[in-house]
């Protein structure tokens, strides 16, 4: 039984290899309150959807296609999704119950106790047919109806009813019955249980019986020894039956807790659905390209984390990038500028998880990573200045990244003068777009923006916080070439003369 609601042909695995860079896209973009929301206050959904998004390089066209599908689906039948998932939770907590209650560790102990849990998930899988029978044909993604379909198939009443059979005779109400072998020096071995015989005699046997040859032997109640080599006998056979029991036990268990894990994703975006929903922030299932074709244009593209922290509705831009490797950003201060680019590495991220994107639409291409580069504070743990730690950090992302991957960089190298922070930028970034790196960088360093701008290609592309002739910011941004102010004056003025 294979649930496969993340990946197609294979179960998602929660235990996955963290980014090289996961500490730095946590912080620059802002993922902390992504995952709180998503995860509504759940530890297990905060794990999950923590380590689903950070493993969004693990994905390719039809493994988001087929995750947004089913995502689809959950948008339709939220409630039918929570009780799914309810389920898988009552599952664990009846289970961890029912082990409280082992007092002994002898097989015959651990065989009642793992009867007991098996029928606990008897119970559990009869009520997850039940809702699927009773709500599969809401679901038309491939994917959940290739999981209603095994359950429909494998979970049938012939399933269940043998199940119970074995397990009544399991109960050993009427004693033991086993064979085995004789070794070297009589010493038994090859201990196996005999299922009972059922008693189908007619009317016939019962008058004219078989005659059948039987040796048996009694041990006499004094027999202190001889009883308790039979108790180590009985054991034996028991303790193999015991751990087969157990064996199938957590086969469904892994079943379960697969379902409880891939379910949980799902539920993280449910959350997040309803929070964007309550702020009236637009959404959009994008339209996914393959990673070579270079493609990206939106409408009301936004910063998802930064309007659930403000908890409202914010402005959100229109542009068309196809085809540009280098993107830069200049204008005015706090003008939405870093806004933007935490807009571009959050939807690439949640795209290519398979989610919806904070858009009110959205076409991309996939990416071979997303790396940031942010300027950050000077503290008391920088071993050397600021410069060297941004050079430090910057040669640390070269010889990780590769072709077709995507970096964002933030107002970088401007802890030095204008004329050597440029001269940086400008071999730096020139190398990356050789290297085919999609380069979105948001600078004041007019000569490096005004230098590309000069000799600029049409893979390029300069933007520019746009400002009205009253110094009123309206946080979109527009084509135009880099100026030399960044209107410093607009927020002297806003702050110490209103």
């Amino acid at each position: 039984m294979k649930v496969l609601l993340l990946h197609k042909s294979q179960r998602f695995d929660l235990d996955t290899n963290s980014l090289i860079n996961e500490k730095d896209l946590t912080q620059d973009l802002g993922l902390n309150l992504l995952f709180k929301t998503m995860a509504g206050g759940d530890k297990f959904l905060l794990d999950v959807c923590k380590k689903t998004l950070l493993s969004f390089l693990k994905t390719d066209v039809k493994t988001v296609n087929y995750r947004q599908e089913i995502l689809k689906d959950c948008l339709d039948n939220t409630e039918i999704v929570r009780k799914l998932y309810s389920l898988t939770i009552e599952a664990a907590q009846r289970k961890d119950v029912s082990w409280y209650r082992i007092f002994s560790k002898q097989p015959r102990s651990v065989l009642s106790n793992s009867i007991e849990i098996m029928k606990i998930y008897l119970d559990i899988l009869r009520k997850i047919r039940t809702l699927v029978e009773e709500n599969g044909s809401k679901f038309h993604s491939p994917g959940f109806s290739r999981f209603f379909d095994m359950i429909s198939k494998e979970w049938s009443d012939d399933y269940f009813i043998e199940i119970e059979n074995h397990l009544k005779a399991l109960k050993l109400s009427g004693g033991i019955s086993f064979n085995g072998k004789l070794t070297k020096g009589n010493k038994g071995s090859s201990y196996q249980l005999i299922r009972p015989a059922v008693d189908e005699k007619n009317w016939w046997s019962w008058l004219f019986p078989k005659k059948t040859r039987n040796y048996t032997f009694t041990i006499h109640k004094r027999d202190n020894t001889g009883i308790r080599i039979l108790g180590e006998i009985e054991n034996k056979v028991l303790n193999n039956v015991a751990n087969t029991v157990a064996q199938t036990n957590d086969h469904l268990f892994d079943f379960l807790q697969t379902l409880q894990t891939e379910l949980a994703f799902y539920l993280g975006c449910l959350n997040l659905h309803t929070a964007l929903s309550n702020l009236g922030s637009p959404i959009s299932f994008p339209e996914v390209k393959e990673m070579a074709s270079q493609i990206r244009s939106f409408d009301g593209l936004y910063d998802i984390s930064l309007s659930l922290s403000m908890k409202k509705r914010l402005v959100g831009n229109i542009l068309n990038i196809d085809d540009k490797d280098l993107i830069i950003i200049t204008g005015a201060n706090e003008g939405g500028k870093t806004t933007f680019l935490r807009s571009i590495g959050l939807s690439q991220m949640m795209m290519q998880t398979g989610m919806f994107v904070p858009a009110e639409s959205y076409t991309g291409s996939l990416c071979a990573g997303i790396f940031t580069h942010f300027k950050r504070e000077e503290d008391s743990t920088m071993e050397s200045g600021k410069l060297d730690e941004e050079l430090n950090r910057m040669d640390q992302i070269v010889n990780d990244i590769t072709p077709n991957s995507m970096i964002l960089i933030n107002e970088s190298f401007s802890s030095t003068n204008e004329r050597e922070g440029s001269k940086i930028a400008q071999q730096i970034v020139k190398a990356l777009v050789t290297r085919r790196i999609n380069v979105f960088f948001v600078t004041h360093l007019y000569a490096f923006s005004n230098e590309f701008y000069t000799s600029r290609t049409d893979n390029m592309i300069f933007l520019r916080a746009e400002r009205k002739p009253d110094g009123e910011r309206t946080y979109k941004l527009v084509e135009g070439e880099p100026f030399q102010t960044s209107y410093g004056l607009d927020l002297y003025n806003r702050i110490f003369t209103d």
